[in-house]
């Protein structure tokens, strides 16, 4: 058998490919999550005796150490995801995002794990004039978000050792199909509009914004996994595909739901624009992503067409901020 690997957050956007992927390539996996999308997203995992989920709160210590327990490896997506999510209720934030970092790690060395994957953001850098953002420049974290992010990027760093090797991805906009799908970011927000209302609104439009098919992202943490850990102790890598403007990204996906569909600009009052180098990645591991933003959002339209997303315009699920909203969590740790 392969290691087991602990994956907090994995029945969110990311998690609910990653995790049928490990098992496939024959990982036990541990999942912590509250499941605060609903307990659809692992359900054609169900059922692997490889899988085991673990319903609960990372700020809770005491479950931390539980789930922990025998594992080699934590991949760490828990996190309030987003800056609108993230505003919504900062403290609440700050205990999921920050507070509860360095416990998860120090859990981890003391449990034994080997190794510890951390997904920060792209978002850490700010707004950079440079055409190419590479993972030396310095990071100008505009949003509390993206501030806890860098913060736990140095916190993880203090930790790594001989035994304990660690790792930052720093993906783009994660875009595509998935499981426990999202609609709030760029490129799914297009293609839902374009496919259920015929019309794109494009907010600004020369804002540029790195974007990764999700499927390229989970290649990404299984390379993690598997490279050499003197490749890539204390590291960091940026995690992106293609840098398009939104103008374009929304012109592929009209070109890919169909020419019917109409675009309007619109005035945006969201300047960022930055364009990420992942040449790191490329050059020391040899990852470059192997699907585009049209295969993105063809993946999109076929689970539209299936009805796999059903209510896409309107079910919170698939809208970080509405469920919060609904949920209204609170800033205290929740026991298992």
């Amino acid at each position: 058998m392969k290691e087991t690997v602990l994956v907090t957050g994995g029945a969110g956007y990311v998690g609910s490919l990653l995790v049928p992927r490990l098992l496939r390539e024959g990982y036990r996996v541990r999942v912590l999550d509250m499941y605060l999308y609903g307990d659809e997203a692992l359900e054609g995992a169900r059922g692997n005796p490889n899988l085991e989920e673990v319903r609960g709160d990372i700020r809770d210590r005491d479950l931390l150490r539980r789930a922990l327990a025998g594992c080699d490896v934590v991949i760490h997506l828990a996190c309030i995801s987003n800056d609108p999510s993230f505003e919504l209720n900062p403290a609440l934030g700050k205990t999921i995002n920050l507070d509860a970092f360095e416990p998860l790690v120090q859990e981890a060395v003391h449990a034994g794990v080997q190794r510890f994957i951390f997904a920060s953001s792209a978002s850490v850098y700010g707004v950079k004039d440079v055409e190419n953002v590479t993972e030396d420049m310095p990071l100008e974290p505009l949003t509390d978000y993206s501030k806890y992010k860098a913060m736990c990027e140095g916190i993880l760093a203090r930790y790594q050792s001989p035994d304990f090797t660690t790792v930052t991805l720093r993906p783009a906009t994660i875009c595509g199909y998935a499981p426990r799908q999202r609609l709030d970011v760029v490129v799914n927000i297009l293609t839902n509009h374009a496919y259920h209302h015929r019309k794109i609104n494009v907010f600004g439009g020369e804002q540029k914004r790195p974007n990764l098919h999700i499927a390229d992202m989970v290649d990404a943490y299984m390379l993690m996994l598997t490279a050499p850990a003197n490749r890539i102790a204390g590291k960091v890598y940026n995690v992106g595909g293609e840098n398009h403007t939104v103008h374009e990204l929304a012109e592929i996906v009209r070109g890919v739901v169909g020419d019917d569909v109409t675009m309007e600009t619109v005035p945006t009052d969201d300047p960022r624009s930055y364009h990420i180098s992942s040449a790191k990645i490329a050059a020391e591991l040899g990852f470059r992503p192997s699907r585009s933003i049209a295969d993105a959002a063809h993946g999109l339209v076929e689970a539209f067409e299936k009805g796999l997303l059903p209510n896409a315009m309107t079910d919170a699920r698939y809208f970080n901020i509405k469920r919060m909203q609904e949920l209204n969590l609170q800033p205290t740790a929740q026991a298992a």
